[in-house]
């Protein structure tokens, strides 16, 4: 059985990759039992569409993988704490947890701005682990924003 941050690596280097092509870099996995099913990174401003975040790209190749919408006994790695949209698709999708990496203090909706996933008003609540390489995962943020601004 591998750890949080066995899976949370694989996101890193998706990150990495999504910051070399000038990316805001944010990777994302889903695992099902302990196997990695899909994997994303972002991709909004190459495709010039702001739909695409790391969690919904991987969210729907998870999908198309297993035929099916409901990721129940599926797990989301993300180094980035989901927005209101990827934290909505992943409480509609039934994902069973979500490990994120760094917080967000602007658009954060898995306990920084808001707790989307536990609020008892949605019919799925999924469980929700913050701060998992919280420190790579911040640099990496940190660096590209600080590399962007020069």
């Amino acid at each position: 059985m591998h750890t949080p941050e066995f899976f949370m690596r694989q996101a890193v280097l998706l990150a990495q990759k999504a910051a070399s092509l000038d990316e805001v870099p944010v990777g994302a996995v889903i695992v099902q039992n302990d196997k990695v099913i899909a994997r994303a990174y972002n991709t909004k401003n190459k495709k010039k569409d702001a739909l695409l975040h790391a969690e919904m790209s991987a969210l729907a190749k998870a999908q198309k993988k297993l035929g099916d919408w409901h990721l129940n006994d599926c797990d989301l790695y993300v180094t980035l704490e989901p927005c209101p949209m990827c934290a909505g698709a992943c409480i509609n999708t039934r994902l069973r947890t979500i490990y994120f990496g760094a917080y967000d203090e602007k658009a954060g909706c898995c306990g920084t701005l808001y707790n989307l996933p536990q609020d008892t008003r949605f019919n799925h609540r999924p469980n929700v682990v913050g701060g998992v390489l919280e420190q790579e995962c911040s640099t990496l943020l940190t660096q590209f924003f600080k590399n962007k601004r020069k």
